[in-house]
């Protein structure tokens, strides 16, 4: 589903781009060459030509009979003035030929039926307008079909009539262009040229323009170019009217090429299934029209989120890097005896890598392993390490959050660490971890959760992810008072805190985030701790890291929606819902959902608009997150030759986030319940990573 809301995203924006000519778009025009393959008939003849059925190897060509003139329109219908025209056609009882592209029915619709209702005859002008000599022939089919496709969907009409762009009289045929006309001809079409081309498009002044388009003999037929879109065209009304009067003036009959010829009319009425598919098309394409300027809102909001989350970043995050280094910000050392508590359910590969690192810990801790009903022997060996300072419970599997709060009960003293089961912690994070709750007012400290198995490329970007996405953040919401989630790899919490909100709870599935919101909502301060520092083996697939953020991202929305009451609350619940919740919305939901809008504005923009532009554009945002992550690694101390990979995970691990988001999304919407999924380790991150 995911996948296939972007897909139909991307559709609307070619849609659009078909409508304001912008796919596709070709503005090459090819110079006259030889006439070598040109019948000498054709050069000499009238304007329209005749390649169709048996007529195709010898075309022949017909003129506008004498005292007849054929006035003609290309590139319409514009709003603007097409009305006018059709106003002035309709005032002097005059019938003619409007050549319309695509593009322009598709955009005005209402007009080609005010076309047809007024007794005129369409032509089709192709659907992009490009020089068809640089076509292939598929294109030119594509072209066609689909400018009928448009004609159909409007007015319940095909157009047998073709006028190619850039083309003037049959004298001007050439090498190039004539076998256009014979390719068209192949496929039914009447292609029709002029007798009078009044360059009217270059604005030459009215008395130029009629001069233009009065026959160069008395009496001679006319077959006459004019524009009703593609500029200003006032100077064409006024030339028209002034035209009209003079030959009606002398005696002349104004009607269409059809009827010029003595032919039934080039517009026949669809039926069916054509007549289906094109108002389908003219629907979506409609759709696609009006939808436009809601995404390129949306687009601006995602710019407009993502560039303020970044400069809030930069100004935050030295501040708070300033302030990590003051000797003594807390207030006395703590050195009270803490527990750490490690909830374990099947694993096995990991735990005495954890305990390890707890036994070289340089603060005094009482370890409590929680096994959760593990079936891998994860107790047996808790038991065969036989540390002193560990005590193993085991239980029923409940969950994490339960196996959390049977620790909670159990622990010995006020401050609680806790971390996971595949989690390693260096001998000073214990030490650094608590050190913040010096000052009573702090109930809950995050530590920094750093990625051990990064030497994969999937790992790579989960390392870039955490140091910029993760601790990053937390260095900003740390200086906003808003930290919404303490990591359950690395955390630790006042138990008084943990009492006023009723301990752990599983009424989330990310318990970290739910109990960290409440504890906020308690009024408690919350802040980051840079230097506490564990190591966490991250998932080393596609199909387990989807698991995990996924799991991730329904859980996280599930604790805003547990707590949205705090937006109307008072005290230090109400600051939360005001500003915290706020943010964690904006940021963590709203602009990586609509973030794939610049990606799919990147690939219209590279596929079909102006390629070099929407590069040049890409790298400077790459280039952007590129300084800023090299920032938040400098910040973290950390050796930046990961961030080589930094242009493929914006490319790729980018886009599965965003995919695993919107799958989150809709579960969430529609009600769907999410079950615990456990990821299989391997036990790889045995010891800390030298930094």
């Amino acid at each position: 589903m995911p996948l296939s809301l972007l897909a139909c995203l991307l559709v609307l924006l070619v849609l659009r781009g078909l409508a304001n000519n912008e796919v596709f778009h070709d503005t090459r025009i090819a110079v006259s060459v030889d006439k070598t393959t040109v019948p000498e008939n054709l050069l000499k003849g009238g304007p329209v030509i005749d390649a169709r059925g048996a007529k195709n190897a010898h075309p022949v060509s017909y003129r506008i009979p004498d005292r007849t003139v054929v006035l003609s329109f290309d590139d319409g219908p514009s709003p603007q003035w097409t009305p006018k025209i059709l106003d002035l056609l309709k005032k002097y009882d005059v019938k003619a030929d409007f050549f319309v592209t695509g593009s322009m029915t598709t955009r005005n619709p209402e007009l080609i039926r005010q076309i047809v209702a007024g007794g005129h005859e369409l032509g089709v002008h192709t659907f992009t307008h490009p020089d068809l000599v640089y076509q292939s022939h598929a294109r030119i089919a594509w072209e066609l079909a689909q400018t009928q496709v448009a004609l159909a969907g409007v007015a319940g009409v095909h157009s047998a009539l073709f006028r190619p762009p850039y083309s003037s009289d049959a004298s001007a045929l050439d090498d190039w262009n004539y076998p256009v006309i014979k390719y068209v001809g192949a496929h039914g079409y009447l292609t029709a040229f002029i007798d009078a081309d009044t360059d009217d498009w270059k604005r030459p002044g009215v008395d130029a323009i009629v001069k233009a388009a009065l026959p160069p003999q008395p009496g001679a037929g006319r077959l006459v170019l004019l524009h009703d879109a593609g500029g200003d065209r006032a100077e064409t009304v006024a030339a028209l009217e002034q035209i009209i009067v003079k030959l009606k003036g002398e005696g002349y009959r104004f009607t269409t090429i059809s009827d010029a010829l003595g032919a039934s009319s080039a517009m026949v009425p669809v039926h069916g299934y054509q007549l289906w598919v094109g108002k389908a098309f003219i629907g979506a394409t409609q759709v696609a029209v009006y939808s436009l300027p809601v995404l390129v809102g949306l687009l601006a909001v995602v710019g407009f989120l993502n560039f303020g989350r970044f400069g809030l970043m930069l100004l935050l995050a030295p501040v708070h890097a300033r302030r990590a280094k003051k000797p003594g910000l807390w207030g006395p050392p703590v050195t009270a005896p803490v527990t750490v508590l490690v909830p374990a359910y099947n694993e096995r590969e990991c735990i005495a890598h954890t305990l390890n690192s707890l036994a070289a810990s340089d603060y005094p801790i009482e370890v409590i392993v929680i096994d959760d009903g593990s079936t891998d022997g994860t107790s047996e060996i808790v038991e065969e390490m036989n540390l002193p300072f560990v005590r193993l419970i085991r239980q029923v599997n409940g969950g994490k959050s339960t196996a959390l709060n049977t620790g909670i009960a159990a622990a010995s003293h006020d401050i609680i660490v806790m971390m996971d089961g595949d989690t390693v912690f260096e001998p000073a994070t214990v030490r650094e971890l608590v050190q913040p709750f010096a000052d009573p007012a702090i109930g809950a400290v995050a530590g920094n959760a750093k990625v051990g198995n990064r030497d994969s490329l999937i790992g790579a970007w989960q390392h870039i992810e955490y140091v910029l996405g993760h601790n990053l953040d937390r260095r900003m919401y740390d200086m906003l008072n808003i930290i919404v989630t303490i990591p359950g790899a690395v955390g630790a919490f006042r138990r008084e805190a943990l009492d006023q909100v009723g301990g752990m709870s599983d009424d989330t599935l990310a318990e970290d985030t739910d109990v960290t919101m409440a504890v906020l909502c308690q009024g408690w301060r919350i802040v980051y701790a840079e230097r506490a520092r564990a190591w966490t083996e991250a998932p080393a697939s596609i199909q387990q890291l989807w698991s995990q953020r996924y799991r991730w991202s329904y859980g996280s929305m599930q604790a805003m929606w547990k707590h949205r009451r705090a937006v109307t609350a008072k005290g230090p619940a109400g600051r939360f819902g005001r500003l915290g919740l706020p943010f964690v919305v904006l940021f963590g939901v709203v602009a990586p959902l609509l973030a794939p809008l610049v990606d799919l504005f990147f690939l219209y923009g590279v596929l079909f608009a102006d390629a070099p532009a929407t590069l040049y554009s890409w790298a400077g945002f790459i280039l952007l997150q590129c300084v800023l992550a090299w920032y938040a690694f400098r910040l973290d101390r950390e050796k930046p030759w990961h961030l080589i990979t930094l242009p493929i995970q914006q490319l790729a691990y980018r886009q599965l986030m965003y995919v695993v988001l919107l799958q989150s999304s809709i579960t969430a919407l529609t009600g769907g319940r999410l079950r615990w999924q456990k990821l299989r380790r391997t036990g790889e991150v045995a010891a800390p990573v030298e930094v």
